[in-house]
């Protein structure tokens, strides 16, 4: 297996310690909060919701603001399943590579479509000043414990199975991938990961 980092390092969480990495844990309540970035899209996004239901799981949909304007029945069966949702830029910008006020412009238009105090910067990536704005403008800015990798051609989907099983724990936040580039390892992990920690406990918790 290629080298992946699906595990946040605690060093990387002690850089940015106002980011949410991980969730608290309750004890007697065994937790894990399952994300889905990039939809809503057809192709993939209601089996999702599927395989949640058949778990009575719920999750977080860091959605791109475009998806939803395309596809907005897909986005009311989300909201109608009882799931939450979060902002993840109306285009999917990398924050690294774009102005401080396009990025920032680009998280408001998706609120046009969605209202939520969510957000999740595409690929990981946001300068301080975006995330001190959007931080002004009551967002929490959600990273992530576990990292699947499910849309990495460099991993097979044994890989982010065995990947997702080893780091999870209680509190875990994370991040699958609605999307068509995720779609085959999607379809193979996320049940598996649904029966593995159910049949140990765990329930399946949206963000707050």
């Amino acid at each position: 297996m290629s080298y992946f980092l699906h595990k946040s390092p605690f060093w990387l969480r002690s850089l940015f310690p106002k980011y949410i990495w991980r969730q608290p844990i309750v004890k007697g309540e065994p937790s894990i909060y399952l994300t889905f970035d990039d939809g809503p899209i057809p192709e993939i996004t209601p089996w999702v919701l599927e395989q949640l239901a058949a778990y009575q799981a719920q999750a977080t949909f860091f959605c791109i603001g475009d998806n939803v304007r395309k596809h907005p029945a897909v986005f009311r069966r989300l909201q109608a399943d009882g799931h939450a949702i979060g902002n993840h830029t109306f285009n999917h910008l990398k924050g690294w590579k774009t102005p401080v006020s396009t990025y920032v412009d680009n998280a408001r238009r998706c609120e046009d479509y969605l209202q939520t105090n969510l957000f999740r910067p595409p690929y990981g990536r946001i300068k301080k000043a975006q995330a001190e704005i959007l931080s002004r403008a009551n967002y929490k800015i959600i990273m992530w414990d576990v990292l699947v990798g499910d849309w990495s051609a460099n991993l097979t989907a044994e890989d982010c199975l065995k990947a997702c099983l080893k780091h999870s724990r209680d509190g875990s936040i994370i991040v699958f991938h609605d999307s068509l580039k995720a779609e085959e390892k999607l379809r193979y992990v996320l049940p598996k990961v649904l029966d593995h920690f159910s049949k140990l406990g765990f329930s399946f918790k949206a963000l707050s």
